[in-house]
């Protein structure tokens, strides 16, 4: 194939990328969502091919995104996906480019010859490894000592605290930087706030000017575009659509509301039993709850058929749900309104996630529903031009980055989230907080990019 004529040239931001990997053997890409950062690294490894390149991501963009882009782009480069049948022939195939999933890194470690000739490591969505005492954080930082070249990828690399970039620093620079002592570099930029009666009870807040000091440490390996800034792209809009629940729905909602409010001015109850209790409210206000025995009962149906209207009124939406529940209780309300759908989450399998994706594309779904797990990272749905959140979740990266699934680098059409939320509940408070920690977020962006 004629590189020069049948593969369209990168973006000069994509092109700006790849020459600053060349330079930067160890580097941080914090790019927004959508702006082409795998082409980026794949094209500066093919550049700069020393040994072979590995690629951790999440399990739905390993063929999705990763290997779409190497066949769409670098095809003289062969690559081989992780299969946990065949584990070792994933490796032993020889190919240029192999590429895992944030698990995989557990059976690495205890496996390392299977890291011969590799020399290039590539961490897609490092926040996965942002937690220093799990498993596969320990097992990064161990096979990360086999590679010269490694890279890390997010768009979303603080979602929580300043804190959160330690350890995928630790594993690019082995501590230069951040230094290699956790609990040294966390008195340095966060205070301890008692948030209980017991003294051990704190919650670890960023100093005034941390975002910004350790910005400027991390400038010199970081490279940042923002979308808006590199592409052209058409306008895009957020709105909220408040429901209400019935009178039955929101009683059962305040008792549990104030037993939880009762049991943790009581000191009866931890963080994880708060946001236990939390997803409990939220759940209630999606119109189910599930029963002890693991099944669900569907007591207010307004939600869905409210987001099926939505839908009917669209060409392609994506829409993104948090529980089974929801997801089934929309596909039967598509079924009886004939609406054309499919779906990626954890109940389908990885071959069907890449066809589902293909299809949505080509036209033939008038919406896809996605779990923010299952596609929530490097997977492309232009097609779609409305994104719509049955209910909000808690976890900032995912709703970010599942909002730019529409929202991305080949989008010509206008572009709009839609936010459900019931009047009078949780749910728009959680939205606000969210808003309030991308801000947060997207001041280290902005300071990291400056």
């Amino acid at each position: 194939m004629d590189k020069e004529t049948k593969i369209p040239k990168l973006y000069e931001h994509q092109e700006t990328t790849a020459q600053f990997l060349s330079e930067t053997p160890r580097a941080f890409i914090t790019s927004d969502p959508g702006t082409g950062k795998t082409r980026s690294v794949v094209e500066a490894f093919t550049r700069n091919k020393t040994g072979r390149l590995l690629v951790i991501c999440p399990k739905s963009i390993m063929e999705a995104s990763w290997g779409a882009d190497i066949k769409s782009f670098n095809p003289e480069l062969t690559y081989s996906v992780y299969d946990l049948k065949k584990k070792k022939l994933s490796f032993l195939t020889g190919a240029d480019i192999v590429i895992i999933n944030h698990d995989a890194v557990k059976w690495i470690v205890k496996n390392p010859d299977v890291l011969h000739n590799f020399d290039w490591l590539v961490v897609d969505e490092f926040t996965a490894f942002k937690h220093r005492t799990s498993q596969r954080s320990k097992a990064l930082r161990t096979i990360s000592a086999y590679f010269t070249h490694r890279v890390m990828l997010s768009g979303t690399p603080n979602s929580n605290e300043i804190t959160d970039i330690w350890h995928p620093t630790l594993v690019l620079d082995d501590g230069q930087r951040l230094g290699a002592n956790f609990f040294s570099f966390r008195n340095s930029v966060c205070s301890p706030r008692q948030i209980g009666p017991s003294a051990q009870m704190v919650k670890w807040e960023s100093k005034p000017g941390s975002v910004e000091a350790v910005a400027d440490i991390l400038r010199d390996i970081t490279i940042r575009h923002e979308l808006e800034d590199v592409l052209d792209m058409p306008e895009h809009i957020v709105r909220t659509i408040e429901t209400e629940l019935t009178p039955t729905h929101m009683r059962q909602y305040e008792e549990l509301k104030a037993q939880s409010v009762l049991e943790l001015e009581e000191g009866d109850i931890n963080a994880v039993n708060a946001a236990v209790r939390a997803n409990k409210l939220l759940q209630l206000c999606s119109g189910a709850v599930y029963n002890e025995d693991g099944g669900t009962t569907l007591i207010h149906s307004d939600r869905y058929n409210l987001i099926m209207e939505l839908v009917q009124e669209r060409q392609h939406s994506v829409v993104v749900v948090n529980w089974h529940h929801q997801t089934e209780q929309l596909i039967e309300l598509a079924e009886k309104l004939n609406i054309s759908w499919t779906r990626i989450d954890g109940t389908v399998s990885m071959n069907h996630r890449t066809q589902a994706v293909e299809e949505f594309q080509a036209g033939e779904y008038q919406v896809i529903f996605i779990h923010p797990a299952s596609a929530g990272h490097g997977v492309t749905l232009t097609r779609g031009t409305t994104t719509i959140w049955a209910s909000p979740t808690h976890n900032l990266e995912h709703f970010v980055q599942a909002n730019h699934r529409i929202y991305r680098a080949g989008q010509k059409k206008r572009t709009e989230t839609i936010l459900v939320a019931a009047k009078g509940t949780l749910e728009p408070n959680v939205y606000d907080a969210l808003n309030n920690k991308e801000i947060a977020m997207q001041d280290l962006l902005n300071y990291l990019k400056s």
